[in-house]
């Protein structure tokens, strides 16, 4: 959570990197802190009340849109895996169903870890990793990576952003979205993986004092992290040879995708709008929020970065909306659902009178896939491309 000069608060960018992560209010944030602190002294907290502003389910309603056969082959062939599904909004498809039906893809063939191996941890420390056989990725961005590259049957726990099939047998080892290092400690593991933006911090201190190693790894901005952050968890699981293979499959399926995103004669510009209903939260990302590199792939604008917005979120206004002009909004599905789906997304304040709210142009994509910067962003990216071109039958 940062805050502004005039003392608003808007999400962090590990709200923004790991897309579950969600926002808090003002009221709860700091029992949030307080109970996380508190867990990582050993003590048992509780963060169901803050959490509980954060979870906003239900269903989008709306007419079902199909996208045009022709542009559906187009992407198929260009993604081994693809994440359309039928939609809830206007005439930009909006599915319900995650990337391949919200499953990882794991390589074949991997044969066993090769342990042990020492590694540069992104907070500047070298990390001797012994073993494998007990992870805990405290992240659904990197879970997806160590299931991806053939080793799901080594994973102990989850972190709550983890939400594809494989992962929900699971246990969950965050309370709300803060790590307890208690609920960590008690499966055993062998190597915790965190980002730089895990925390609390002292949780993170807690599991290193015990004498568990901690891989820190840089979040991911774009698609260029895609890449690195494979191989730097492979490298960290003596598996670098897989990391290799899969940041190959990865790359290239993500450029078959850009390659097949139909002609058009002129780039629609679209907003990136993070929404949490229950907590009256609306706002509008700039260039740090990590949509910028999706969308241009897309063939896009980013209408928020283009309209000068440079951090990562800043409140969503009628005047800021009318700058961007988006021809077409993004939304994470949770948040869409959060308010009432595209019939109270078009009520927010200045919305209708966008080029994107007059024609109902609404693109929805699973809260935990969106921003990872995976393995998985190909067919993201799929799915964007789908719903920004498709046709209403």
């Amino acid at each position: 959570m940062t805050r502004s000069a005039a003392g608003d608060t808007r999400p962090s960018r590990s709200a923004v990197r790991h897309p579950l992560r969600a926002y808090r209010p003002k009221a709860l944030a700091g029992g949030a802190r307080g109970r996380a602190a508190g867990a990582a002294r050993g003590r048992s907290g509780r963060a169901e009340g803050a959490d509980g502003a954060r979870r906003d389910t239900g269903r989008a309603g709306g007419p079902r849109i199909r996208t045009t056969a022709l542009l559906l082959s187009a992407l198929v062939l260009a993604s081994a895996a693809s994440g359309c599904g039928p939609g809830a909004t206007g005439p930009a498809a909006a599915p319900r169903d995650s990337p391949a039906a919200n499953r990882v893809e794991p390589l074949t063939g991997v044969g066993a870890p090769r342990l042990p191996v020492t590694v540069r941890s992104a907070d500047g420390k070298r990390v001797t990793v012994r073993a494998a056989d007990r992870i805990v990725p405290l992240s659904g961005s990197l879970s997806e990576i160590v299931f991806t590259l053939g080793l799901g049957d080594r994973v102990a726990a989850r972190d709550i952003t983890a939400t594809f099939a494989q992962a929900k047998r699971l246990p969950v080892v965050t309370r709300g979205h803060d790590v307890s290092a208690e609920s960590v400690l008690s499966l055993r593991p062998d190597l915790v993986l965190a980002e730089t933006t895990t925390g609390p911090a002292e949780a993170l201190e807690q599991i290193h004092d015990a004498g568990v190693p901690v891989l820190v790894v840089d979040p991911a901005k774009g698609l260029t992290d895609v890449g690195p952050r494979i191989e730097a968890v492979a490298g960290a699981l003596g598996v670098p040879a897989a990391g290799k293979r899969l940041t190959v499959r990865s790359e290239q399926r993500i450029e078959a995708v850009r390659k097949a995103v139909p002609a058009h004669a002129d780039r629609p510009r679209v907003a990136f709008l993070y929404l949490r209903g229950s907590a009256s939260v609306y706002l509008i990302g700039g260039a740090d929020s990590g949509a910028t590199s999706l969308l241009e792939a897309a063939g896009a604008i980013d209408a928020g970065a283009g309209s000068g917005l440079r951090k990562d979120f800043t409140a969503l206004t009628t005047e800021a909306l009318a700058k961007a002009a988006p021809d077409a909004i993004l939304v994470m599905s949770k948040g869409l659902d959060s308010v009432g789906g595209v019939d109270g997304l078009v009520r927010l304040p200045g919305v209708a009178q966008t080029p994107a709210g007059t024609a109902r142009r609404v693109v929805s994509i699973e809260d935990g896939v969106l921003l990872n910067y995976g393995p998985r962003t190909d067919q993201v990216l799929t799915s964007l491309v789908a719903q920004l071109y498709g046709e209403t039958k």
